[in-house]
C-alpha cells in the first residue's frame, strides 16, 4: 500500500504492461493508495487517449472527453469508442492550443447542447473560441460559434480555457493572456480575462463593464494569466478558479464581477531564467490577493469539488491537478479559507482534469500522448 507521498507512477506503470493487448474494460487495473483521510483505488478506466484535455459526463452514464489534437471521443461503459464525434469546428493544434474543454448545457437532458473551447485561426493569428453543437448519435448538429477572442494573436501559449455554467445558466469561459502580458490589463481586449455569456453568446445584464465606455462587455474579471481551471462551489454557487502563475505565484481565486486579479502588474512570481521581479511586487491597491498560491509552480489543470458521499472526509474539499509535479491536491477549506494542503498520487502523470463524476467518484485525466483516464474509488 502506497502512501499519500509515495510514488505512484512505477506500480501502475507496471500493471499497465499486463493489460497491453486487452480491449479497456471499466477496471483495467487499480492500486491502493494512502492519504490522509481516505484509502483509495486508482483505477484506470480507459487507455491510449492522444493529450486529453476536458471531459463531461452525459445523462446515460457515457462521457464525452476531448482530446486537444481536435478530436472529442465518448467513452461508453469503460470502452473508449474508436470512432470521434463528427461535426467539430475548425481547430488549431497550435502550441498549448487545440481542442480544450467540454461542457454540457444545464438543461442539456431537453435540448442536447454540448459547448467546446478550442483554439481557432483568425485575422492576426490564433485564439480561444467557443462553439456549441447539438449531440446526435456520434455527431454534433446545429453547430454555432458563440464566442471568438479578440484580438487573435501569434505564439503558441496560454489559451485558457475552462467552461463552467453558474446557476442562472450563464456560461464562463476563461482565458489565457496568450502570452502578451500587459493585455491583461486592457478593458478592451479579450485577453487575459474571464467572460461571462448567456448560453447562446449574448451579453447577461449585470456585466460589470457593459456600459463603459471602449470596455468589452463580455468581461467579468480581468489580470488573469492563465485559468485552466474553474469549478463551481457546491453550496455558495460561485465560481472558483485557478491560473498558472510564471516561475512561481500559481493562485486560487474566487471570481467576482469587476475584480481585477493582477497581473502582470502584481504577482508571486518571478521571471523565468533571470528570476527577476514582474511588475510592482505581490501588492497594489485595487487588486485582489489569491485565497492561496502556490511557491514554487505546481502549475495547476483542472479542478473540482467533492460533492459525492463516496468519501465522506473529502466532501466540500477542493481538488487540484498538478502538470509539473505530477500529482493531486486536496485543498481543506472553511468559507473561503483554505485551512490545510495534502498532496497526494505523487508520479500519477500530468494531471490535465479533475472531475467530480455523478456516482460520487473523482475522475482525472493524465496528458500524455498516451493519456489515461482514471477514477478515484474509496478503498474497501
Amino acid at each position: 500500500m502506497k502512501t499519500g507521498s509515495g510514488h505512484f507512477g512505477a506500480a501502475l506503470g507496471a500493471i499497465a504492461l499486463a493489460s497491453l493487448g486487452t480491449a479497456p474494460a471499466p477496471s483495467l487495473a487499480a492500486e491502493v493508495v494512502r492519504t490522509q483521510a481516505h484509502d483509495v483505488r486508482v483505477v484506470r478506466v480507459v487507455t491510449g487517449l492522444e493529450h486529453p484535455w476536458g471531459m463531461a459526463f452525459l445523462p446515460d452514464g457515457r462521457m464525452l472527453v476531448t482530446e486537444r489534437p481536435g478530436r472529442l471521443r465518448i467513452v461508453d461503459s469503460g470502452k473508449l469508442l474508436p470512432q470521434p464525434v463528427a461535426g467539430l469546428p475548425a481547430i488549431a493544434q497550435h502550441g498549448q492550443g487545440g481542442l480544450l474543454d467540454v461542457a454540457l448545457h444545464p438543461k442539456f437532458a431537453e435540448n442536447g447542447w454540448v459547448y467546446l473551447s478550442y483554439a481557432a485561426r483568425g485575422e492576426g493569428g490564433v485564439g480561444t473560441e467557443v462553439a456549441r453543437g447539438k449531440l446526435e448519435g456520434n455527431r454534433l448538429t446545429n453547430l454555432q460559434v458563440i464566442f471568438r477572442q479578440q484580438p487573435k494573436l501569434g505564439g503558441g501559449r496560454h489559451f485558457g480555457s475552462r467552461l463552467v455554467f453558474d446557476r442562472q445558466g450563464l456560461l464562463y469561459i476563461t482565458l489565457g493572456d496568450r502570452g502578451d502580458d500587459d493585455r491583461a490589463q486592457r478593458l478592451d481586449q479579450l485577453v487575459g480575462k474571464v467572460v461571462r455569456l448567456k448560453d447562446d453568446g449574448g451579453i447577461p445584464p449585470g456585466n460589470p463593464f457593459a456600459n463603459q465606455a471602449g470596455a468589452r462587455p463580455e468581461i467579468f474579471t480581468l489580470g488573469n494569466r492563465n485559468v485552466q481551471g474553474a469549478a463551481l462551489h457546491p453550496e455558495t454557487g460561485l465560481v472558483w478558479a485557478h491560473e498558472h502563475g510564471p516561475q512561481g505565484g500559481d493562485e486560487v481565486n474566487v471570481l467576482r464581477a469587476g475584480v481585477n486579479y493582477g497581473w502582470p502588474v502584481i504577482t508571486y512570481g518571478v521571471q523565468y531564467v533571470t528570476g527577476m521581479k514582474i511588475g510592482e511586487g505581490t501588492q497594489r491597491e485595487g487588486m485582489a490577493q489569491p485565497l492561496w498560491k502556490w511557491v514554487p509552480s505546481i502549475a495547476p489543470s483542472g479542478m473540482a469539488f467533492c460533492t459525492g458521499d463516496k468519501f465522506p472526509k473529502w466532501k466540500g474539499d477542493l481538488f487540484v491537478g498538478a502538470l509539473k509535479d505530477r500529482l493531486l491536491v486536496r485543498l481543506r477549506l472553511d468559507g473561503e479559507k483554505v485551512i490545510s494542503e495534502e498532496r497526494m498520487l505523487e508520479g500519477i502523470g500530468r494531471v490535465r482534469d479533475v472531475r467530480a463524476g455523478p456516482d460520487g467518484y473523482l475522475y482525472l485525466l493524465t496528458d500524455a500522448r498516451d493519456g489515461e483516464l482514471l477514477r478515484l474509488e474509496p478503498a474497501r
